[in-house]
């Protein structure tokens, strides 16, 4: 049987977001913003350079989040896709960010 595949081809739904943190693979370590967020994975902005790979394993720690760990999925022009194991602790705290932290936009029309 076949996961739903959206519209993009993702198994999940994304939602746009901005929040901090620091990736570590191996003894490498940059300081990344999370640009968007799914319960199977994410979007970082890195801000330099990592000799990851993908199907290489990284950890980022957020405040948000705390520590998780992924694996790289894509990683070019200083951006990088993980993905998380859909039943793993970490797709616990990632659940749990859009429970707690995540803040849906309200627009008010004003007429």
């Amino acid at each position: 049987m076949h996961a739903k595949k959206y519209m993009d081809g993702r198994r999940a739904d994304r939602i746009r977001c901005s929040f901090r943190g620091t990736l570590t693979f191996l003894h490498q370590t940059a300081d990344v913003r999370v640009i968007d967020i799914s319960r199977l994975g994410m979007a970082i902005e890195v801000f330099g350079w990592l000799d990851a790979r993908s199907g290489a394993v990284v950890k980022i720690r957020t405040h948000e989040l705390g520590l998780i760990e992924a694996t790289v999925r894509w990683y070019r022009a200083g951006k990088m896709g993980l993905q998380v194991e859909e039943s793993s602790n970490t797709a616990a705290q990632i659940a749990s960010y859009f429970k707690h932290f995540h803040k849906p936009v309200v627009l008010h029309v004003v007429k």
